[in-house]
């Protein structure tokens, strides 16, 4: 029951975080560049914005589907909080990004954490798996 519930929040709140995070290049990029830094591939940022938000609404549109844990759902969540997280911090520490970015690598940790709790001792579904 526990373990539902904070699947439930995990998706609700990273799907808010990662599309309200995604669009914010996309709406207004002088302020994203403003608190980011300067980019040159301005092309590359909206890219990565339009992938994020196709993850954060595919988070969102599961969210009603609750009842049970989905395996692939929160596999997806969890990879792609990791990779931000790498991203984050690799790039911040090698100076090639802001150190602001340092901040929303947190974030992803928590949701890191977040999905191992709801994915521990929850094996794929058998039925979803082809062989």
């Amino acid at each position: 029951m526990l373990r539902q519930k904070l699947y439930r929040v995990l998706l609700w709140t990273q799907g808010i975080y990662t599309f309200l995070t995604a669009a914010w290049p996309i709406i207004d990029i002088e302020s994203f560049l403003f608190v980011t830094g300067y980019k040159t591939d301005i092309w590359l940022v909206k890219t990565v914005s339009i992938l994020l938000l196709v993850i954060s609404i595919v988070l969102l549109f599961s969210t009603p589907s609750f009842k049970q844990v989905n395996y692939q759902v929160a596999l997806l969540a969890l990879l792609v909080a990791i990779g931000m997280a790498y991203v984050d911090f690799y790039y911040s520490l090698n100076k090639t990004i802001s150190k602001i970015y340092m901040a929303d690598g947190f974030v992803e940790i928590l949701f890191v954490v977040g999905w191992l709790i709801v994915l521990k001792k929850i094996p794929p579904r058998r039925d979803n798996i082809r062989r």
